[in-house]
């Protein structure tokens, strides 16, 4: 069994890192707030009290985070994870939704020190995270991903290599920023079909026919529950479509509904929305009318 540092223990993190203490690993944790470590320790974790000290001779070091900056203070900061005393060619495996010129930046530095850089977002909802279902979208050399393989089993049904470091954070963002798009036109039919006299649960479970993502947030849509069971909040959607948008823009690519997305879920933030689930888009638009 390996060691592994596990850092950021949000709802996904927490998950993940409750899979690896399953499996027989033995975990260190980190988290901005330690409170949110109680469980895992419970359960058998180690609490660090920095990044640093949850990589003291890990094998493999796992981060979950939210944004560049969060990120990047953990692997990087004075008390960084890449500070600390990491076993030689030990993992470093970065599953946040970040941006593609930090991955680069991120695995060179890692690289230096001779460690093995995964590229390795992943896609699913906590409960996936917590049953091991999610899928990884990884860059990686093809060995080192070969290497880390029996490492990641515990936290996914599948994993999907598009190419070198980097490839698995373009294809992440890619797939968000499409969601995103999807979910801007499911508030936005549905607003329609409202004004028009059309009875909403219809059009829900006729539009969860053609689309899995209408699916999901059309029904949250229709009950107009924002503020529980919050699986994706607008500032994390927002930061999604940023960065996916900046993705296109960087490679001089289409991306003008990405654009519009983007302006969307830019209003429902600055609407003071940004803590509640993505979904409260429908309200923000009845709120513009």
């Amino acid at each position: 069994m390996a060691k592994i540092g596990f850092l950021g223990l949000g709802r996904m993190g927490s998950g993940m890192a409750a899979r690896m203490l399953a499996a027989g690993h033995e975990v260190t944790v980190f988290n901005r707030s330690a409170g949110k470590a109680a469980e895992l320790v419970s359960a058998g974790a180690v609490l660090a009290a920095t990044p640093r000290a949850a990589a003291d001779q890990a094998d493999a070091v796992i981060a979950m985070m939210a944004d560049d900056d969060a990120s990047r203070a953990v692997w990087l900061g004075a008390d960084g994870a890449l500070a600390g005393d990491l076993v030689p060619g030990a993992f470093a495996i970065e599953c946040s939704t970040i941006s593609r010129p930090w991955v680069w930046q991120l695995a060179k530095q890692a690289s230096a020190q001779g460690l093995r850089y995964l590229d390795s977002p992943v896609t699913g909802l906590p409960d996936a995270a917590a049953a091991g279902e999610l899928t990884l979208f990884v860059g990686a050399d093809p060995a080192d991903l070969d290497a880390a393989r029996p490492l990641l089993e515990p936290l996914c049904t599948n994993i999907v290599r598009f190419g070198d470091v980097g490839a698995g954070t373009a294809y992440k963002l890619l797939q968000n920023l499409h969601g995103s798009i999807q979910i801007a036109a499911t508030a936005e039919v549905l607003r329609v079909a409202e004004l028009a006299g059309l009875e909403l649960p219809t059009v829900v479970d006729t539009l969860s026919r053609i689309s899995p993502t209408a699916a999901r947030v059309g029904r949250i849509m229709l009950d107009g529950v924002h503020d529980r069971d919050i699986a994706f909040t607008g500032t994390l959607r927002l930061k999604d479509t940023r960065i996916g948008v900046e993705l296109s823009d960087d490679v001089d690519g289409p991306a003008a509904l990405g654009h519009a997305a983007y302006d969307i879920f830019h209003r429902l933030v600055e609407a003071g929305y940004g803590d509640l689930n993505e979904t409260k888009i429908i309200d923000m638009l009845r709120d513009e009318d």
